[in-house]
């Protein structure tokens, strides 16, 4: 599965016709996490083969964060572990009200959510991260939204709805280039010294100026005109 959704990321970021993405899955789960399988299989991996496996699924979280088109998780069911990463990647995450929980539970088997954690502390703070992954509680829903860790709630059968509304939402108000480009700005100054962060910002300023979609968003605005982005 990890390997079919960074195929499918790469062949989204490709597609000029995918303005935004919707991450959802069939079933009662948005994912569960490690499978008995699995998690058997690697129990006899040596290290090389545990640091391939890791570096796909880093690949994926990567692919998702850094994409440069929006993407919306729509979780209906259990997230945990690995499957609560997965959406701890996504720009967005609507949770349905009733159904959804959340759980980073590595822990609880012995194993550490390491790969997710960068992200996870980019999202709701390392002291909030520190509770999150050293307690592994299962949260609802609403407890998840009210510590800052989803976008959104709503009832589960307006999931979808809301999902399609909120994509519809971004591709008709906001150009592409500039969504894309303020993702960039985002995973690259994470981090860097406050000066290195503000000279990387200024250049992307000047360049972003310079793009087509600016151009035509600044004529269209002295216009008093709409644009069909």
């Amino acid at each position: 599965m990890v390997s079919e959704l960074t195929q499918a990321f790469v062949q989204t970021q490709r597609d000029t016709n995918v303005k935004a993405v919707i991450l959802r899955a069939e079933g009662d789960s948005f994912s569960s996490g490690n499978d008995p399988a699995y998690l058997e299989r690697i129990s006899k991996y040596d290290f090389t083969q545990n640091l391939d496996d890791s570096a796909d699924l880093m690949k994926l979280f990567q692919q998702i964060y850094t994409l440069r088109k929006p993407v919306i998780a729509l979780v209906q069911g259990a997230a945990y572990a690995g499957g609560c990463g997965l959406a701890t990647v996504c720009d967005f995450i609507i949770a349905a009200r009733e159904t959804a929980t959340f759980g980073y539970t590595e822990a609880r088997i012995g194993f550490i959510p390491a790969i997710v954690l960068l992200f996870l502390v980019r999202r709701v703070g390392e002291g909030r991260a520190r509770e999150l992954v050293l307690q592994g509680n299962i949260l609802k829903a609403e407890e998840a939204f009210n510590i800052g860790l989803l976008s959104r709630i709503v009832p589960p059968m307006e999931l979808d709805q809301v999902g399609i509304e909120l994509a519809h939402e971004l591709m008709t108000n906001n150009s592409s280039t500039a969504m894309g480009l303020i993702k960039e700005l985002l995973a690259r100054v994470h981090g860097m010294a406050t000066g290195d962060a503000l000279d990387y910002a200024s250049h992307l300023n000047a360049l972003t100026r310079m793009t087509d979609d600016c151009k035509r968003g600044v004529e269209a605005f002295l216009a008093s005109k709409s644009v069909k982005w």
